[in-house]
């Protein structure tokens, strides 16, 4: 069983319960845990793309080590960033592996 998604309310609960309550119960509660479809492991990997293509690093950072935690290897998320670099830019890409670099330094 996937481990409970607080972080909505934890940060936004007093501020903004509905966005807080969609984001644990919808999208984490219901559509990451929606495993008949696609696994953890690859919507990490879409979730990584989409955040790097976009060029939003807090955000991917987090969720580079949620894919750690689901399964993604150092040497998959290598080949995400190399790949995407080409169709999300360079720049992003450099970017990209320095968070990785921290991340899977282990």
């Amino acid at each position: 069983m996937a481990k409970k998604q607080t972080a909505g309310r934890d940060n936004l609960g007093e501020f903004a319960p509905q966005f807080a309550a969609l984001n644990d119960d919808v999208l984490f509660g219901e559509v990451w845990a929606k495993k008949d479809e696609l696994s953890a492991h690859d919507r990490s990997m879409i979730t990584c793309s989409a955040l790097m293509a976009q060029g939003l690093f807090p955000q991917l950072e987090a969720h580079m080590k949620i894919a750690k935690q689901n399964g993604v290897t150092k040497t998959e998320m290598a080949a995400l960033i190399t790949h995407l670099s080409f169709y999300a830019g360079w720049p992003k890409a450099w970017s990209a592996f320095g968070l990785a670099k921290t991340i899977y330094a282990d």
